[in-house]
């Protein structure tokens, strides 16, 4: 169904499962919550009552018309899902650029959070595309330099193209070529027009560190983290400073919700 947002912006929910509420915030920035319910986020389903959505100006939701895809206003577009569900306290799980959206959620909302769980996510953009360049470089033996925030993305983009090339695009994201092929089959179907994948990268508000927010965001937080994540870097959790959280290493790259389905949801339901 569709949940109107208070500046009538129609985005795209799904409820499904049954146990506690836990919202599923996609990466990104610009991606869609189909790929992670499709390849393996589902199983959740058992032990909890997951709810999909896609952020504004991605997936099946709509584009805002004025324009305005802020950080606060993507926070107050889970909030407003969050009243509609008519549910007090829930679960937030975030993938990748998700994890920036939902560690300021429960700074913004703390009395409204049970739980934070990140899997493979980023709180400092910069810091994960410039370490995306260099793991490029060294796949490539090339010197892509990346310096300043600005130049950040376009370095990014000729290193990719370079590595598009050689057909090693792939191992950013993940070792195995056939998991990042499916998941390609399955955003092959996104309906968006990408208005926020085309904004957010460029925006000061989400180029910021926001590693320095975690030792105020006092839920539990439970930090899935891949051996092998290219993309938002290998050693990235380290920079997390959450009071209470709880870190799990597992043996994968940036999917491992697909990756390493088995342990993942072994995990969040133990959390």
């Amino acid at each position: 169904y569709y949940v109107t947002t208070n500046d009538g912006v129609k985005l795209f929910v799904k409820v499904a499962g049954n146990g506690p509420v836990c919202i599923f915030i996609h990466g990104g920035p610009g991606d869609w919550s189909k790929s992670f319910e499709d390849m393996g986020g589902s199983n959740l389903e058992k032990r909890l009552t997951m709810v999909y959505f896609d952020q504004r100006g991605c997936g099946r939701s709509e584009d805002a018309a004025d324009d305005n895809y802020s950080l606060n206003r993507m926070l107050e577009d889970i909030e407003q899902i969050r009243q509609k569900l008519d549910v007090n306290k829930v679960y937030l799980l975030a993938h990748s650029f998700g994890g920036i959206l939902a560690a300021n959620y429960a700074l913004k909302y703390p009395q409204h959070v049970k739980g934070l769980i990140l899997a493979n996510c980023t709180l400092n953009l910069m810091y994960s595309l410039e370490g995306q360049i260099d793991y490029a470089n060294k796949l490539l033996g090339t010197h892509f330099a990346a310096s300043t925030g600005d130049s950040i993305v376009p370095t990014l983009g000729k290193a990719l193209k370079v590595l598009s090339a050689k057909g090693l695009n792939y191992k950013r994201l993940s070792d195995n070529k056939q998991n990042i092929e499916k998941l390609q089959h399955i955003d092959a179907a996104n309906p968006s027009h990408f208005v926020f994948a085309q904004k957010g990268l460029f925006m000061k508000q989400y180029q910021q560190d926001f590693t320095k927010i975690t030792p105020e965001i006092k839920c539990p937080v439970l930090v899935i983290t891949g051996k092998k994540d290219h993309a938002v870097g290998i050693n990235h959790y380290r920079s997390f400073k959450f009071p209470d959280e709880k870190i799990v290493k597992i043996n994968g790259g940036h999917f491992l919700y697909f990756e390493g389905n088995k342990e993942v949801i072994k995990t969040i339901f133990l959390f």
